[in-house]
Parts: C-alpha cells; sequence; structure tokens
C-alpha cells in the first residue's frame, strides 16, 4: 500500500519531502510530479525500481530510461557533453525536455540503451521535483507515468494513488501538473534529432 504524501506545489514541507527521499534511498518506488506529467522515480541503481517500472508500464529493453537531474553541474557527471550541444542544452534547462545523449561510466549498464550505450538526461522545472532532487542529493531514474494502452498520463495523485496503490510505495500530490510529456532530443549523434514532440518548444532544434 502506498504512502500518500499531499505536497503544496509552491512551498514543499521539508518533512514530507525528507520523508519521500528517505523512501527513495531505502528502494521505494514514487510517483512525482514534474513539470510536464506525473513521473514514476527510484534510486539510480535500484534494479527492482527498474524491474518494476518495467512491469507497469510495459517496456522492452530498448526503453531509454531518464535520469531527473537537480543542476547542469550534476547532469554533466553522467553524460557526455560537447560544447555545441552543451550550449543548446544549457538555454534549455530547466524546463521539459528529456536529452539523449551518451552515457559516462556513472551510469549503470541496465540504464543504458543497449546498443548505442546512451541515456536520457532532463532537469525539470517544478518546485517539488526539486525539492525532492535536492534533499536526495542524486538523480530519480523516472519514466512518464504513462499506463500501457492509454492515450495521456494521470494527472492527479489521488488517482495515482487508486489505481496503482498495490504497485508504488508512494504518491507525492501537489495538484495538477499536466498531461503532456516532455519533448525528447537525441543529440548523440551530434545533431539534434526530435524523437518526440511534448511540451517543451521544439523550434530551437529545428
Amino acid at each position: 500500500m502506498a504512502k500518500y504524501f499531499d505536497v503544496h506545489p509552491d512551498n514543499p514541507q521539508p518533512r514530507a519531502i525528507r520523508q519521500v527521499a528517505d523512501s527513495v534511498r531505502e528502494g521505494a518506488l514514487i510517483a512525482y510530479p514534474t513539470d510536464s506529467c506525473y513521473a514514476l522515480g527510484c534510486r539510480l541503481g535500484s534494479r527492482d525500481g527498474i524491474a518494476r517500472i518495467r512491469a507497469i508500464r510495459h517496456l522492452d529493453d530498448r526503453h531509454h530510461f531518464t535520469l531527473v537531474c537537480q543542476d547542469f553541474a550534476q547532469l554533466g557527471q553522467f553524460v557526455r557533453i560537447d560544447n555545441d550541444v552543451f550550449r543548446a542544452i544549457k538555454a534549455s534547462t530547466p524546463g521539459s525536455y528529456t536529452f539523449i545523449l551518451p552515457a559516462t561510466r556513472e551510469v549503470p549498464r541496465m540504464l543504458q540503451h543497449p546498443k548505442k550505450k546512451t541515456v536520457g538526461v532532463r532537469i525539470p522545472d517544478h518546485v517539488v521535483a526539486q525539492a525532492l532532487l535536492a534533499e536526495l542529493g542524486e538523480p530519480l531514474l523516472s519514466s512518464t507515468l504513462l499506463l500501457p494502452d492509454e492515450v495521456e498520463p494521470m494527472t492527479q495523485g489521488w488517482e495515482i494513488k487508486d489505481r496503482l496503490d498495490h504497485v508504488l510505495d508512494a504518491v507525492v500530490d501537489s495538484g495538477d501538473c499536466g498531461t503532456e510529456p516532455t519533448t525528447v532530443i537525441d543529440f548523440s549523434g551530434g545533431e539534434a534529432e526530435i524523437v518526440r514532440r511534448g511540451a517543451g518548444d521544439t523550434s530551437r532544434f529545428e
């Protein structure tokens, strides 16, 4: 049964954020809000968390997981970025973008694309997500909370709690955060390739 945290969207309660971060460190799988939609999240090296995300979303091994980072300095530990790509990403963060880039050795192999050795990274522009990342001190391994055979993600924390109570450990509810997932830009080949058009404006990458 998932714990339910009702968190203020503009002034998240430190005690609640601390409890959620502690549960993640202990191996919990959570649902939490971002600037595009709700996401599933767990600790970076959690094999159990990864397996549970794959099971909930029916994902195969070609799926790009995302490392949700607090800031650019943290992001830079996990992916390789040349100068041109650095400027393009820096100008777009924080925001509703996921960038696919070559992974560094800091990224567990089980998170990398099996052939390309890439991983997704993003920096959310969301008060509650940022508070959680700051308390955690490391990225959250994440995937959009979009259930199989459904067109749009769930947008309400209470609905997530109701439907996924048996497969999650915690739900962080800070109100509606939209239904549109991030825009995904693949920079692994050096040039910007728009993989998915979502909440982030794509015009700067075209």
